[in-house]
């Protein structure tokens, strides 16, 4: 009889005992959210801007839950990256089965934001309470991403709790593995929602070219 198996009840260690998937420290197998970074507009920043200040108004006003972060924060990022423009398109609560190799298990899961590229997953959001940390989403996206139909591409995503956000890569070819990027936060000095601009808009030049 076939088990079946909630995403959001994944560990790293299921993945690490079932898939084989790894963590690569090396920084030159994820230089895609450090090098060759567009330029945003002043309007990208203002719109940014607006956004952040939305986070901390919304902060008075607790709990701040999963739906009003990507209403208020991850909606508009992806908005004003413009991945609601062709040639990608958007979708929410996207069903997803992993099968797990030589086992009689499937994974089910329903992924938060999925932006598609001729079927490349470029981008699996994963929004999260803010007082959540971005470990407890990180089984969870990597279980998403292993099941992308894509095999010979990278796979990108990203976790956003609000308060702090996290690029992911994935490359399964072989054994599957990934990486991060650094974590940017809501509460560092500036605004770190301009580098998190600059990464997805490189992102869509990487899956563009």
């Amino acid at each position: 009889m076939t088990q079946t198996i909630q995403a959001k009840d994944i560990d790293l260690r299921y993945l690490i005992d079932n898939f084989g998937i790894q963590l690569v420290l090396d920084e030159q197998f994820f230089r895609e959210w450090q090098d060759d970074l567009p330029v945003i507009t002043d309007l990208d920043k203002q719109l940014l801007n607006k956004v952040k200040a939305g986070y901390f108004n919304l902060l008075n006003y607790p709990p701040l839950l999963e739906d009003i972060v990507r209403m208020a924060i991850i909606d508009p990022i992806l908005f004003i990256g413009d991945f609601y423009l062709n040639p990608f398109y958007v979708k929410s609560e996207e069903s997803l089965d992993i099968a797990v190799p030589d086992e009689d298990v499937i994974i089910k899961g329903r992924i938060d934001t999925v932006v598609f590229k001729d079927q490349l997953w470029v981008m699996i959001i994963e929004s999260k309470k803010a007082s959540f940390s971005i470990e407890e989403g990180l089984a969870q996206i990597l279980a998403y991403m292993l099941g992308s139909p894509v095999s010979d591409k990278p796979c990108f995503g990203l976790i956003a709790t609000g308060s702090e956000f996290i690029f992911v890569k994935l490359v399964k070819e072989n054994s599957p593995r990934y990486a991060l990027s650094k974590g940017f936060l809501m509460r560092n000095p500036g605004n770190e929602l301009y580098d998190v601009l600059r990464i997805l808009k490189s992102l869509i030049q990487i899956v563009s070219a």
